[in-house]
Parts: C-alpha cells; sequence; structure tokens
C-alpha cells in the first residue's frame, strides 16, 4: 500500500496532497502535505489535535492521526497541482469511532456481511449569493415562481458550467443542473454509487463548488433555510439496495407493490421506524426546522417533509417510491454530515431487514394541501431539541450508529443547543419588552 500516493503525485505532477476528514459537525479539516512527504503520512496520517475540531475530544488526549485512503483520491480540477484524499482518523492505532467516515465504513462491512450493498444518490441544492451572505448573487433573479428558471441559470452559467465541467472529467457523469424553487437556488446532480464513494463525491462536491464560487467573486451555502418565506435547501437522498458483486438490485421486484421487493419494503419500514431519530442526523441544525416546518413558500410548497409518511411518486410526504428498485428520502438538508447521512440510512435500513420492519400503509394525499387529513402519522420534531431527544431514546439505532459516536455527537449538539438559547434575539425585546 505504501508509496501509492507518490507514485500518483509522479504520474499527476500534483505538489501537495491535502489530507482531509470530516468531524461530527460536517466541518472538513485538513493539512496540506507536500508530495515530498507523503509516504511516511500515507502509512502512520498527518498528524491532529483532535480537540481542536468538532470531536469529543481534550487537550490531554493523544495526536489523532488522519491516515488517507488512497482509493479516495480527488485531483482538484481548478488547482490540479494539488490532491484532495479522504482519511480516516485513528488513535495510537485504533480508528477514533466517532469519527464519522469510520462510522460509515463500519456500517458498510456489517451490511456487506449480510449479503448487502447499498447506493445512494443525492440531490445536492444550494444558494449561490452575494460575498456577504446576506442577499443572492444575482439581482436579478426575483421571479415569484423561479424553479427553472432558464435565464437566471444562464446568468450564473459561468459557476455552474464549471463545476459540471469538473465533474464530468473526474468521472462522476453529471446529468443536470437546473434553478431551484427559491431565487438565488440552484441544484446540481450525478450518477449515483456506493454509499461510501458517494459520501466522498459530495464531501469533494461542497469543497468544490465553495471554491469555484469564490473565484467568481460569490459564495455558495448549503444552509437549510438561508432566507426567511424562501424554500430551504434540501439533499435528497435515492436509496437503493444490491447484491455484493454490484449486478443485482435487491429492492427491485416489479411485481410487488410500487416495485419495491419485499427486502425493499423492510428496508422502507426501518427508515419510517427510526424516522423522528433520523431528524437529530438529517437535519444537525438550528435552523435545519426552520425548512422542515416552515409554512408554503408561493411556489405552493416547501419540498420539505413534516412528518412520518411515504408514498408512491408523490413529493409531499418523507419518503418518495418513483419506480422500481428505489425509494428517496426527502428529509435531509443541505448541513447534513455527508457520511452521516448514509451511515444513518444504512443503520436504519439494516435493523429494518433484520427485524422485517413493516413501513405501513402508504398515503397518495397532498400533505401540503390535505396533511391535517391524516390523524395516525408522527410529526416530525419541531426542533433540534425535540430531534436530539428523539435520537436519545432510539436506543436501537444509537447502538447501530455506535455507542462512542452517539454519546460524542450528542453531547455535542446539546451544547450547540444551549448555545443557541443562551443567545438573546430582537424578536424578543420586540415582542416583550413593555410587558
Amino acid at each position: 500500500m505504501a508509496n501509492k500516493l507518490a507514485k500518483y503525485a509522479k504520474e499527476k505532477g500534483v505538489k501537495f496532497f491535502m489530507i482531509s476528514y470530516t468531524d461530527l459537525f460536517g466541518s472538513q479539516r485538513a493539512k496540506l502535505v507536500p508530495a515530498t512527504m507523503i509516504d511516511d503520512m500515507e502509512d502512520d496520517g498527518a498528524g491532529f489535535a483532535g480537540f481542536a475540531t468538532w470531536l469529543d475530544l481534550t487537550a490531554a488526549h493523544p495526536d489523532m492521526m488522519a491516515v488517507p485512503d488512497p482509493s479516495a483520491i480527488i485531483q482538484l480540477p481548478w488547482k490540479p497541482e494539488v490532491a484532495w484524499v479522504a482519511a480516516n482518523p485513528v488513535m495510537e492505532g485504533k480508528a477514533v469511532n466517532q469519527a464519522p467516515r469510520n462510522v460509515l465504513r463500519r456500517l458498510v462491512d456489517e451490511a456487506a456481511k449480510e449479503g448487502l450493498r447499498v447506493k445512494t444518490g443525492v440531490e445536492p441544492e444550494f444558494f449561490l449569493l452575494a460575498p456577504c451572505g446576506t442577499k443572492v448573487a444575482d439581482e436579478h433573479d426575483t421571479a415569484k415562481k423561479p424553479c427553472y428558471d432558464q435565464q437566471a441559470i444562464m446568468r450564473m452559467y459561468d459557476v455552474i458550467s464549471e463545476v459540471s465541467d469538473y465533474m464530468h472529467d473526474l468521472g462522476w457523469e453529471p446529468y443536470q443542473s437546473d434553478h431551484e424553487d427559491a431565487t438565488g437556488q440552484f441544484e446540481m446532480n450525478w450518477k449515483y454509487d456506493d454509499v461510501l464513494a458517494t459520501s466522498d463525491k459530495l464531501s469533494f462536491f461542497k469543497f468544490m463548488l465553495k471554491s469555484v464560487a469564490e473565484k467568481h467573486g460569490i459564495r455558495a451555502t448549503f444552509m437549510p433555510k438561508p432566507f426567511q418565506g424562501l424554500t430551504g435547501n434540501g439533499l435528497h437522498a435515492h436509496i437503493s439496495v444490491w447484491s455484493t458483486d454490484g449486478k443485482t438490485n435487491a429492492f427491485a421486484d416489479k411485481t410487488n407493490e410500487l416495485g419495491l421487493s419485499q427486502q425493499g419494503h423492510h428496508f422502507l419500514g426501518g427508515i419510517m421506524k427510526h424516522g423522528s431519530a433520523l431528524a437529530a442526523i438529517c437535519n444537525p441544525t438550528v435552523n435545519s426546522y426552520k425548512r422542515i416546518n416552515a409554512p408554503r413558500t408561493s411556489s405552493g410548497s416547501t419540498w420539505a417533509p413534516n412528518s412520518l409518511t411515504w408514498t408512491g411518486n408523490n413529493r409531499t410526504h418523507m419518503v418518495r417510491v418513483p419506480g422500481p428498485g428505489r425509494f428517496e428520502l426527502r428529509l435531509p438538508d443541505g448541513a447534513v454530515n455527508p457520511y452521516l447521512l448514509n451511515a444513518v440510512i444504512l443503520a436504519a435500513g439494516l435493523d429494518g431487514v433484520r427485524t422485517k420492519a413493516d413501513p405501513g400503509k402508504r398515503s397518495d394525499i397532498n400533505m401540503y394541501t390535505d396533511g391535517h387529513l391524516i390523524k395516525d402519522a408522527p410529526k416530525l420534531p419541531l426542533n433540534l431539541l425535540d430531534a436530539l431527544r428523539a435520537y436519545d431514546k432510539d436506543a436501537t439505532l444509537k447502538a447501530m450508529m455506535g455507542e462512542e459516536f452517539s454519546t460524542a455527537y450528542l453531547k455535542l449538539k446539546h451544547q450547540e443547543w444551549d448555545s443557541f438559547v443562551s443567545h438573546f434575539s430582537r424578536w424578543e425585546h420586540e415582542n416583550t419588552i413593555d410587558i
């Protein structure tokens, strides 16, 4: 395994490696390492003070080493002398179990033992903003119903086309880009892949998009709800399960309801069973719940669920089954950690398969207009605290994700919530100063 990175550098003209890991809050951390010094770090990793990032560690802990994964290397298309490589955190030779990529890798191995190979495709939505971050970059993007706006996407052509070209060059097979439902909002798509590869690509995509946007003098954000009254940023995930050789879609059965196999129904059953707890991972910020529980925008929808329901080809529910062999989880938002997203999908789905979970009866109503007619569907959490409490109560899901991870995540996220509620807002003064 040694010298793979050095060989890559020599063949590709790489001068620096960016050894990168993602912490519990989805922040990407990296060290820039000269290619001339990469041999030792390929084996032993680049050293980090883990407590200085969003991990539940202290200054007394030993150095955390981020060991690069040579199979996850991506040469920066806009700066080819640099290569990004995803890394797995270890400490004194042992995997850091709370590290998101390690959580996902362990669950991938668990699924493989049961003959399952999970693939996901993601649909990241984002806003292109002025550098200040308080308004959209395109001052002419003002339509009441801006979805698929032809003129607006062409005004942002330089950014969108550059990123799309890079994805093509990287072999990701990008297949569409569009202006989304809010002014200044866009979406870009590429072909689905194994969950670990999709997570690495999504991590790099966020880094790439932000870098290209900055190069063009604008700012990209995946914040779930950056503007009141505008549709928020979702990150819908399309899920399918295959045989270990990747040739047979285990979810596909055209003789069954909606073309979803019995195993697919059980996997979906796991998602529905753990739906409230999933929100703690899929919607990980205070701002996330401004998207989930928002009133409809002028477009007529929020594009976000608020209840634990599933359906056929209907975008108003938490889970949509658009056709045979796959389903779409519409819960996650733009702030979701790429590795934890796929890890929690695997955890919930595997539990569903093992327990033969029933997803319950599907509903085909328009949830945005008639959702009140459904009396027995649980509502999604109203805020981050409710989501964290739901996750903490879900002993099975916590165990599937790993006790070390779950303890660390809950601890740090509760600290984040406490920080939020200690903040005094302008609204409080405006509405209670004279009481």
